[in-house]
């Protein structure tokens, strides 16, 4: 079955990424776009917006439309500088989110596709013992709380107006043009600087951007995933050090690691006020995607390696320093 689709989100990191695949699949995409951001794609039509919260009119842009794929947000940041966190989320995150989907509802959308986060979940797992779907969520930041108030309020207007929603909570993305740490890890390894992280032996689960936005596309159009949550990874998980290492050698430059001992670097993190970072280093996240697979028959498409040498080509042509 055709489907056409509004995508919000078309000119961000993962957006413009569904964006290219749906152009290529030859969905017909009406694409929302922030005001002044350049148009992703001549292909499709565009729509702009100043910001992503409750008052936004969006009734001729869902015309015709079947599915939203809402990849808009508010996201996380290390150092907000809102006075209040939590309502600032909130605005865009929840009341933004419920405004586009009543809207939706209104216009005769049939399903919503929502890219919530592994934030929902929690900050953390023991080695060997994943999140699942079906976890009790325990948000630990301002950003996991508002994913999971967006997705309590979709799935209590699903339930109320018979619209599909499907729920996909990604763990750390990565590909082509990603910013932040991995981007930052990508510099330091290109400048061969020694790291302090060759006895790290946590368990990190991460997707690749090609195997996020292949699911997404499959929540599009799969009967079982309606009025589900997902979560998703490239099925296989990686303690920093052997990222670095994989890393290095997509990108033609050995990682260059030290052993310093997992509890000194938690430690000296926690003096420098640096205890989330220190986390996402050291500690272990790791999720099961056996309902993903067995609901949907999805599996990751790219290997990590492939993966790894996309990002790293992207960033040796465009974003080295």
């Amino acid at each position: 079955m055709s489907h056409k689709v509004f995508l919000t989100g078309a000119s961000g990191f993962v957006g413009s990424a569904i964006l290219r695949r749906l152009v290529a699949d030859g969905t017909p995409v009406v694409a929302a776009v922030r005001q002044g951001s350049v148009a992703p794609s001549a292909l499709v039509r565009c729509v702009q917006f100043r910001s992503f919260e409750e008052n936004n009119d969006w009734d001729g842009a869902l015309a015709g439309c079947d599915v939203v794929v809402h990849s808009a947000a508010r996201v996380h940041v290390m150092n907000d500088t809102e006075s209040d966190p939590l309502a600032a989320f909130r605005r865009v995150n929840v009341e933004g989110t419920l405004t586009l989907a009543r809207q939706a509802v209104a216009a005769g959308v049939k399903r919503f596709v929502f890219i919530s986060s592994i934030k929902v979940n929690g900050e953390g797992t023991q080695p060997g013992r994943p999140f699942s779907a079906s976890d009790t969520p325990q948000p630990q930041d301002p950003y996991g709380v508002s994913k999971l108030e967006a997705e309590r309020a979709l799935l209590a207007l699903a339930h109320e107006s018979g619209l599909e929603v499907v729920i996909v909570r990604p763990v750390l993305v990565y590909g082509p043009g990603v910013k932040a740490n991995f981007l930052n890890m990508m510099r330091w390894l290109d400048r061969g600087i020694p790291l302090p992280f060759g006895a790290i032996h946590n368990r990190r689960s991460l997707v690749a951007l090609d195997n996020l936005v292949d699911l997404i596309v499959t929540c599009i159009g799969h009967e079982a995933a309606a009025n589900q949550v997902f979560l998703v990874s490239d099925a296989e998980d990686l303690s920093t050090s052997e990222l670095l290492i994989r890393m290095g050698q997509a990108l033609g430059r050995p990682a260059r690691l030290l052993p310093v001992p997992a509890g000194f670097l938690s430690a000296a993190a926690k003096a420098l006020g640096k205890e989330g970072l220190a986390q996402r280093l050291c500690g272990s996240l790791q999720v099961n995607i056996e309902k993903t697979r067995d609901l949907l028959g999805w599996y990751p498409p790219v290997t990590v390696d492939t993966a790894l040498e996309a990002a790293a080509k992207h960033y040796q042509e465009y974003d080295k320093k």
